[in-house]
């Protein structure tokens, strides 16, 4: 089956691309494994000159590939430029810090294992197959790729196969800015070929970020052949809202976080825990907000909120806000497909969420936000935490003791108190129980696929 580029606003396809048959990824792989044995011999200098080339091509290219983003997965245009320039960050991050985060860490007193000189070392592991997801199609690959890379390793992509573009994109921009053929390449293949790929016994590792599902077929492969793995699942993050909080920073802060890249985003805002004393006042402000925004064609630069990336996924946003609704959710805004061509999905609010509706136990991919009222800090803590997610959350409070107690209790792998839950390269990211394991980004990231290697001297 080819492998499609398709317009979400329109259903139009773009193009399409004849997926590698096993002779071209056996190639690919070979080529991979080879790059490696010559890039982990390379110095810090000369990967980080290579590093900033490709930012500095970015930079230069970020209204091109925004195009192309935009045209492939839906997101505002807007939002598309701003995570080109958020990559290109990134990658001057790691280039500028790469050697100081995997410099040799000396033991202060080797005596003390009777050694003259003991030492951890950070090296490369090998070939590392990178499994990646649509919504953010250059960000989710390039806080891989820039760590990866900037440690010794080399990457296969294996991308979401709704945004071939972008993926042949990223091959063709490191191949750009200097680093050896085989360094950095796209698999266009399926998902059923990803298997073979990882039980390659010269893949050393793999990271995904995607689904659960997804997710546990990786790990059960990666495991049987043990193999490090790092994995970015889903998240149903909680926002909550206490009376001291600023509220119109807060329902400023919940429409962007709710609504950015259309509402398609693992640490997007989901679940609205708000104490009852402003749960009236906070309902009301955020309601009107959601129904303002703008809906339409994502390249048009007043556009706030695009289509869904692929039919099935707003096939899939519908049946939970049904389900919901069936069993008394109510709707405060949206809640219905607009007509018309497009995979199109309204900002949607929904109050008087039970435990039992599946919106309450599901990720929602899509602008879909649930409303909860709580009568104290600890009956937030309760609700936030009755997910088997643990990706992101927030919390909007002044109160010291408060933000103390979200910070110290909520079950997630980042807490944010009075903003919105974001990535940044220089805080490491990732989740916890079926949000995934491992972090990326920071110190930890870049150190997630290299061997601590102990050295000992006499």
């Amino acid at each position: 089956m080819a492998i499609a580029s398709v317009n979400p606003a329109t259903g139009e396809t773009l193009r399409t691309f004849e997926p590698l048959g096993g002779p071209g990824v056996e190639e690919r792989i070979a080529r991979a494994h080879h790059a490696f044995l010559a890039h982990r011999r390379t110095s810090f200098a000369d990967r980080a000159e290579r590093m900033r080339r490709a930012a500095d091509l970015l930079e230069a290219e970020q209204d091109a590939i925004a195009r192309t983003m935009t045209a492939e997965m839906g997101k505002p245009l807007a939002q598309a430029r701003a995570e080109a320039a958020k990559c290109a960050t990134a990658m001057r991050f790691y280039a500028d810090h790469a050697e100081g985060f995997l410099a040799p860490e000396p033991l202060a007193d080797p005596s003390a294992v009777k050694a003259s000189r003991a030492e951890t070392r950070w090296q490369p592991l090998g070939v590392v197959l990178a499994v990646m997801p649509w919504n953010f199609p250059l960000w989710q690959v390039v806080r891989f790729a820039a760590p990866a890379l900037m440690a010794g390793n080399t990457g296969l992509l294996k991308h979401a196969s709704n945004v071939p573009q972008t993926a042949l994109y990223l091959e063709d921009l490191f191949l750009r800015a200097g680093f050896a053929e085989g360094c950095f390449q796209t698999l266009l293949i399926g998902s059923k070929e990803v298997e073979a790929v990882l039980r390659d016994p010269r893949v050393a590792a793999a990271t995904l970020t995607g689904s659960e599902p997804a997710g546990r077929a990786v790990a059960a492969v990666a495991g049987d052949e043990i193999k490090k793995t790092v994995l970015e699942l889903g998240g149903s993050d909680p926002f909550v809202v206490m009376p001291s909080a600023d509220l119109d920073a807060a329902v400023a802060a919940a429409v962007t976080g709710r609504t950015q890249n259309n509402g398609q985003s693992c640490i997007a805002a989901k679940r609205f825990i708000v104490h009852r004393d402003v749960y009236d006042a906070f309902a009301e402000r955020f309601t009107a907000r959601m129904r303002d925004l703008r809906v339409g064609d994502p390249m048009d630069e007043k556009t706030e909120v695009g289509p869904l990336a692929t039919e099935q996924g707003r096939a899939d946003v519908e049946e939970l806000v049904a389900d919901a609704v069936e069993a008394g959710a109510t709707v405060l805004c949206g809640g219905e497909r607009p007509d018309g061509p497009g995979w199109f999905y309204p900002p949607t609010v929904l109050a008087d969420i039970t435990p039992e509706m599946r919106i309450a136990q599901e990720e929602v991919f899509g602008p879909v936000a649930s409303l909860y009222r709580v009568g104290s800090a600890e009956e937030a803590v309760a609700v936030a935490n009755a997910t088997s997610f643990g990706l992101g959350s927030a919390a909007w409070t002044q109160d010291p003791a408060e933000q103390e107690l979200f910070t110290a209790e909520l079950e997630a792998g980042a807490v944010f108190v009075n903003g919105m839950v974001a990535s940044y390269p220089q805080l490491p990211f990732g989740g916890i129980r079926r949000s995934g394991y491992g972090r990326e980004l920071a110190a930890l990231g870049i150190r997630e696929f290299c061997n601590a290697k102990t050295v000992w001297a006499g």
